[in-house]
């Protein structure tokens, strides 16, 4: 599961949605999702991107499973029968979704990590894993079981922390919660660069992230790759803080993100590349996929002080036909 970063799990979601406004989110009817402190906390402090699923809320909208059975990567859902082999059915017992991604040296690669809320019965799940001879490593008490053999860089591990908390991801960033958690290391409460943010963002969706300053450039470059190509944009994005990212629904799904810029001129310049990067695409998508070209129709970019909004709405007649089309799946 170690990737490039643009290709790990956490863009792989944002870069289908947060210009499209199409993600798997909730009506915003219900309660804005939001994350206690001490999951929040369970995170080490280098995590670069952090984001946060209400899924309990989110399976009560009828086109929920559509989508998720179109965006789902492969390995995920081989990580899921993996977990069902077990007796853990991610889609009735996990509640809500906490998770992230943790850079590499250089940002180029990032670990996954992340800690699903529910309810779970570990000691039945463990015996199974013991009998199916799943290969365990113990750390500190804790029993990290492998999807993979273990020991390979990419391989995905799953171990429980009680009864209503589980953790899974790779091998580096789990031994990084393990230390956190066992006091050896600070946690993502005491990065002052994005835990502000995190405070920001979390209620305002029901699904909702916050990317530190490396992996927003990443993000911008590849949600609206256009926009790079004009005269000092590329600078610009270079410059970018942060970015949060929000989203509800209640007849269809509206997606809203702010960049955070270094200034106001920033905001500005930018604000002009990127509506113009949205109606190149929209130009770009038109002729093979109209409905995708239509979506971009309703993208608005207002520059705010020193932040770069964006609103991203779909109706839900526009939504349903881009999951017909299946405009959602990966390429």
């Amino acid at each position: 599961m170690r990737q490039p970063i643009v290709r790990s799990v956490l863009l792989t979601l944002l870069a289908a949605a947060a210009l499209l406004g199409i993600l798997t989110a909730t009506s915003s009817r219900l309660s804005a999702g939001s994350v206690t402190t001490n999951v929040i906390g369970m995170f080490p402090k280098s995590t670069s991107e952090f984001a946060f699923a209400d899924l309990k809320a989110a399976r009560k909208l009828t086109w929920f499973s559509q989508i998720q059975d179109q965006m789902l990567p492969q390995n995920m859902r081989q990580f899921e029968q993996f977990l069902a082999s077990a007796g853990v059915d991610p889609n009735t017992q996990v509640d809500s979704l906490a998770w992230g991604t943790i850079l590499a040296a250089g940002g180029e690669t990032g670990d996954i990590l992340g800690v699903a809320i529910g309810g779970f019965d570990p000691a039945s799940t463990e015996a199974k894993f013991k009998a199916q001879k799943i290969p365990m490593i113990e750390n500190n008490g804790y029993h990290l079981y492998a999807f993979g053999s273990g020991g390979g860089a990419g391989d995905i591990l799953f171990f429980f922390l009680d009864s209503n908390t589980a953790a899974f991801g790779n091998r580096s960033a789990l031994e990084k919660m393990i230390d956190v958690r066992m006091g050896k290391t600070e946690s993502l409460l005491s990065n002052d660069k994005i835990f502000p943010l995190i405070n920001e963002a979390n209620g305002t969706g029901l699904i909702w992230a916050v990317l530190d300053k490396t992996s927003t450039s990443m993000a911008m470059h590849q949600l609206v790759p256009q926009a790079s190509q004009f005269p000092q944009a590329a600078a610009v994005m270079a410059r970018i803080h942060a970015m949060i990212i929000s989203v509800n629904a209640d007849s269809g799904i509206d997606v809203q993100f702010q960049a955070a810029c270094d200034s106001v001129d920033d905001a500005n310049m930018l604000g002009a590349a990127m509506q113009a990067g949205v109606m190149y695409r929209r130009y770009q998508e038109a002729q093979s996929n109209p409905d995708f070209a239509r979506a971009l129709d309703h993208v608005r970019v207002t520059p705010t002080g020193d932040r770069l909004k964006i609103d991203a709405p779909v109706s839900q007649d526009e939504l349903m036909s881009l999951i017909r089309t299946k405009a959602l799946a990966p390429s």
